[in-house]
């Protein structure tokens, strides 16, 4: 099955202040294994970037100014994603985005069921535990040293660790033959040792004779103490 990963970056938190995108990355899998096939562009929102947006990526009016508008970009973009599965770290946010987006340009929006949220599967895995990307990298020793600044494309990468971990983890399947190696094994010990704790060994008269005089000497001593 063909998915993809994606990840956006804006201009602020959200679309009914008109805030956009500026930046998609996109990365291929074909059954959880990565392709070749990547999409990535910086996008000129055609508006200023919020100073909160510009401390989390760090792109400038000035370096955005001069990329494609989303416009531009939309049909490869829609091309890349075409009948392929998203799997998005909290879907909900990227998706209002790229469908104020697309919204914008009279294009069909994208649908939430082609869509799986790494979000929402961390929640029910690890409910009450802190689900960020970085903490799920964390929890599963990815590293993550190079995200200094949110990067639509280095967080792709991410998530394709995190969202491999999150669907692939399963209980180790129990080795049949092992397990009867291992239980007779375990069964030879046990024998051998109950051999060993039968075996009874007889002092000798000498032996018997010295027990004899230390009892006797324990028993004199105590007795006046």
């Amino acid at each position: 099955m063909l998915e993809v990963i994606l990840d956006t970056e804006t201009t602020g938190l959200s679309t009914a202040e008109k805030h956009k995108i500026v930046e998609i990355g996109c990365l291929e899998l074909n059954d959880q294994i990565p392709t070749k096939n990547i999409f990535h562009t910086y996008i000129n929102p055609e508006r200023t970037v919020s100073e909160d947006a510009y401390k989390v990526h760090g792109y400038t009016n000035k370096f955005l100014s001069n990329q494609k508008t989303f416009a531009e970009i939309s049909d490869q973009f829609l091309n890349f994603i075409k009948d392929k599965k998203l799997v998005i770290h909290n879907a909900p946010f990227d998706l209002s985005f790229l469908n104020y987006e697309l919204k914008l340009i009279n294009k069909k929006p994208i649908d939430m069921k082609n869509v799986v949220d790494t979000l929402q599967i961390a929640r029910s895995k690890y409910p009450g535990a802190q689900n960020s990307l970085d903490a799920l990298c964390k929890r599963f020793n990815v590293d993550n040293s190079r995200r200094e600044k949110h990067n639509a494309l280095i967080d792709c990468h991410l998530l394709k660790e995190v969202y491999i971990n999150l669907v692939d983890q399963k209980e180790p399947k129990l080795n049949l033959e092992n397990n009867e190696i291992i239980n007779s094994k375990v069964k030879n010990l046990n024998e051998k040792k109950d051999k060993i704790s039968r075996i009874i060994i007889k002092p000798n008269n000498e032996e018997i004779d010295l027990h004899k005089k230390y009892l006797k000497s324990s028993l004199v001593k105590n007795y006046y103490k």
